[in-house]
């Protein structure tokens, strides 16, 4: 069984086993039960599909399955929205002929680039922490309250040289202080491992992120347990907190915007509640950047 097949395989079965018969309204399906998920034969039964026809595609093979075979399937195991997205994904992977596009040394140049009217727009959120990254949590660009809010992960050890972009992942399970500068880690970090497959997903061809992905599972054990959950998010908008080493608690709301002209990449921006601690932390933040800083500062520096 090829990666693809293996990794459909599992998210199937993975999503099967947390959907129980009441939640699925087959209460009524008594006998013995060796685990508390839904049989093979009841998400057949709920997708309208045979028994072996939905054995097939739990064995990984989604070549040549019908959109609304897809949809009964997540309505079956009530995928939500990022889960739907993935399941899509890796059914795209499979009917894909097999090469990218473009070589992925390519792709790698085009993904670490950010566009100078980017930039501009970064620098000219004055009062906001923004950052743009990649899909697989590298920061490309920051404006000044970016960079300041994020010092911790440009001067991790983690970071492989001063020229590569600081990546999140690593920071979060490579380096110790990561459990201090997010207050609420085991939350931060699912959602960096969640955001990770999500984007493995979409792009099953990306050769950094399969590195990274390797790389981790090597060096993390608490990785590796994370990644065998299969879970994937959607993250547009919530809270962030953080508790930064020049000034302490701050708790954000973001907004994340893919932009739409550079694939892959994400513009983030963190504001705070007015009138709250944070705004006034932000403030703080601002003063200890243009100290630190100065006026300006390289995108990864």
């Amino acid at each position: 069984m090829n990666q693809k097949s293996s990794e459909a395989r599992d998210f199937l079965v993975s999503r099967r086993a947390k959907i129980t018969p009441e939640q699925a309204g087959l209460s009524h399906y008594g006998g013995h039960r060796r685990v508390p998920g839904l049989r093979r034969e009841e998400v057949a039964l709920l997708a309208g599909v045979s028994v072996d026809y939905y054995a097939r595609l739990e064995k990984g093979n989604l070549a040549g399955v019908s959109d609304s075979v897809l949809d009964a399937v997540a309505e079956a195991l009530r995928l939500d929205e990022a889960e739907r997205i993935y399941l899509y994904d890796l059914a795209r992977a499979a009917n894909a002929s097999g090469r990218p596009s473009a070589p992925a040394d390519q792709r790698r140049r085009r993904a670490y680039q950010i566009r100078p009217t980017v930039q501009r727009i970064l620098d000219s959120m004055s009062t906001t922490a923004a950052f743009v990254r990649t899909g697989r949590l590298d920061i490309l660009g920051t404006n000044l309250l970016g960079r300041a809010l994020y010092a911790p992960v440009f001067d991790s050890p983690t970071r492989t040289s001063e020229v590569s972009p600081p990546n999140l992942a690593r920071f979060h399970f490579l380096d110790p202080s990561a459990r201090e500068f997010f207050p609420n880690f085991d939350e931060a970090t699912n959602t960096c491992v969640q955001l990770l497959r999500a984007a493995a997903g979409h792009d099953p061809h990306d050769r950094d992120l399969s590195d990274l992905v390797g790389e981790l599972s090597t060096r993390s054990s608490d990785f590796r347990t994370r990644w065998a959950a299969h879970d994937v998010r959607v993250h547009r908008t919530g809270v962030k907190h953080f508790r930064h080493p020049a000034v302490g608690e701050l708790t954000f709301g973001f907004e994340a915007m893919e932009l739409t002209a550079d694939s892959g990449l994400t513009l983030t921006a963190y504001t705070p509640e007015p009138d709250s601690p944070s705004e006034e932390g932000l403030k703080l933040l601002a003063t200890w950047a243009a100290t630190t800083f100065g006026a300006h500062q390289p995108a990864n520096g």
